[in-house]
């Protein structure tokens, strides 16, 4: 008699694929759902803290408010961007510290910093220059301590589909702009011209939100999470919150049309509120659709196809593996000393640097750059609600590789992230040379295309990080690779500053609210010019990223199917 024969878990996994789905048992229900429910509430805090996406909207207050020049104004949105240059700390905390400690110090932080600001641009009370750079440095710090308590979230309970859940979680935070900008359409009304409820919103908003999202914060991982078949039912989840995220963006856009609720900022600030709750539902309703396809095949046979042939593994490959895993590679746990003598992180680092960065410089200066281009206020709020939606939608697309890394395995997740790159030089070429009869519609198709890009940047730098630097070093070394955004924020910033304020002496310029303001598209020719260069010098590493990484992935593969 023959011995059996050993089933792999690549047989396994295709023998759970090919049996009809089974229901978990009621009893376990609840304790899957509140599993998602630490998702949900990732997504609620990555949706409300990415409050350095609305300065646009308030800065020309602040501007007007506090008497600066557009130089020292930019320097307050590097101070904001110079907070996340010690973003590293929230690393070391998450390490000595609960995690609900750490989410309550990043919204203290928030409070203090926004709220402070707020106190200065109502004329509450009068605060030196100085004190403000720090309160936005504050501000700028919780952002990055918020974003750490996500990524860990994500991690710990999502570990076989961490990447998933990171795309999903950090493209909500693309959508911070647009929903603060529906909060102060709903209290302030959709004309006022006033842009100090920002702030306060920005103060109390992420506080509120740590308070609700406390409890699912509080559950403790899954001890079952490498069930292959609950591998599979997350992944089909996932495409689920993905639709949803979907649907939100296209939402958004609707202030652009002409639909009731884009004349209804309360309920469509209402209606996007509904968006961010209804995914608390997608458990129950993947339970429930899981026990009626299992009574449809209830009377259906036990047996299911198997595939029985031993998977393919070249012996060289084996020894490949057993000889290097006392050495440090791509793909391992990386120390920061470590860290900085790679080579690749350098290309990347310079790809960010030049890409992603100049986005977010970019969405700082877009509410002067409308105005200089003779653009109302309402319209750079437009503007920031549009920058906003994209950049959302950018996020959510770095989620692809994930489902198509089987169909395209050539294409890795930095080739992903180059071709990423692409419409940022376009856009701001666009911006450069666009004629003066269509100069409104290429604004907003730049905008759009920059918010596109730079969202995908911001999302899929986590994954890249987690996957070539190491999963459990990503906290620390992602905040690493992130303090490119004040170097570039003071870079870019001090650039377009001066330009900015040369144009005006020369004669090019207003005066409103006793502020000096530079009007036409020269103001900031020779800035877009300059950052269309700079982008093509990203692409250009990226592309020698992704010629260097490919291996990397494809063993990262291998091994993950071995």
């Amino acid at each position: 008699m023959k011995p059996p024969k050993t089933i792999t878990t690549a047989e396994e996994e295709l023998t759970m694929r090919k049996q009809p789905p089974q229901p978990p048992p009621v009893n376990s229900m609840l304790h899957w759902w509140r599993r998602w429910t630490v998702l949900v509430a990732a997504i609620w805090i990555q949706a409300f803290t990415g409050t350095n996406f609305d300065f646009s909207a308030y800065s020309s207050d602040m501007k007007s408010s506090m008497g600066v020049s557009q130089s020292r104004l930019n320097y307050m949105a590097v101070a904001s961007d110079l907070g996340k240059a010690l973003g590293w700390s929230s690393g070391f905390a998450i390490a000595y510290f609960p995690v609900p400690g750490v989410l309550f110090a990043a919204a203290a932080m928030g409070l203090v910093g926004y709220g402070v600001q707020w106190l200065a641009i109502a004329d509450v009370i009068d605060l030196p220059y100085s004190l403000v750079l720090v309160c936005c440095s504050l501000a700028g710090l919780s952002i990055c301590w918020f974003n750490t308590v996500c990524f860990i979230l994500c991690i710990r309970h999502f570990e076989a589909n961490h990447s998933l859940a990171l795309s999903l979680v950090v493209s909500f935070n693309g959508i911070s702009a647009a929903l603060y900008t529906l909060g102060h359409e709903t209290i302030s009304g959709k004309s006022s011209a006033s842009s100090d409820i920002y702030l306060l919103l920005n103060s109390l908003i992420p506080l509120i939100v740590s308070v609700l999202a406390l409890w699912p914060v509080l559950t403790n991982p899954s001890s079952s999470e490498s069930d292959t078949r609950r591998t599979h039912d997350e992944t089909r989840v996932f495409v689920v919150f993905n639709v949803l995220a979907l649907v939100t963006c296209f939402y958004l856009l609707l202030p652009s049309s002409g639909t009731y609720l884009a004349s209804s900022p309360r309920w469509h600030f209402l209606g996007a509120i509904f968006l961010l709750l209804f995914p608390l539902c997608v458990p129950f309703l993947d339970y429930i659709h899981r026990a009626l396809e299992s009574c449809f095949h209830h009377h259906s046979s036990g047996y299911a196809v198997v595939n029985i042939e031993e998977p393919k593994i070249l012996k060289s490959q084996k020894v490949n593996v057993e000889e290097e895993c006392n050495t440090v590679r791509l793909g391992d746990e990386h120390s920061l000393g470590m860290l900085v003598r790679r080579l690749e992180f350098w290309l990347y680092y310079v790809a960010y640097f030049c890409g992603g960065t100049i986005g977010l410089v970019y969405s700082n200066n877009l509410g002067q750059i409308a105005q200089s281009l003779g653009q109302s206020s309402s319209n750079a709020k437009s503007l920031v609600t549009l920058f906003s939606a994209f950049s959302f939608l950018g996020r959510l697309l770095s989620s692809a590789p994930d489902f198509t890394r089987k169909k395209l395995d050539y294409l890795t997740r930095t080739g992903w992230f180059t071709i990423s790159l692409l419409p940022t030089p376009l856009a701001f070429f666009i911006l450069a040379y666009s004629p003066k009869t269509n100069q409104t519609a290429l604004l907003e198709v730049a905008t759009a295309l920059i918010g596109l890009s730079s969202g995908f940047v911001f999302a899929a730098a986590v994954s890249i990080t987690s996957d070539l630097f190491g999963r459990n070093s990503v906290g620390v070394n992602q905040n690493i690779l992130i303090t490119n955004i004040p170097i570039g924020s003071l870079f870019y910033g001090y650039m377009a500053g001066s330009v900015y304020d040369t144009n005006a002496s020369l004669g090019r310029k207003s005066v409103v609210s006793d502020s000096v303001v530079c009007v036409g598209s020269k103001c900031y020719f020779v800035t877009f010019l300059f950052w269309g260069c700079l982008s093509v010098l990203g692409f250009v590493c990226s592309v020698f990223l992704f010629i260097r990484t490919r291996a990397v992935y494809h063993r990262l593969e291998f091994l993950n199917r071995m």
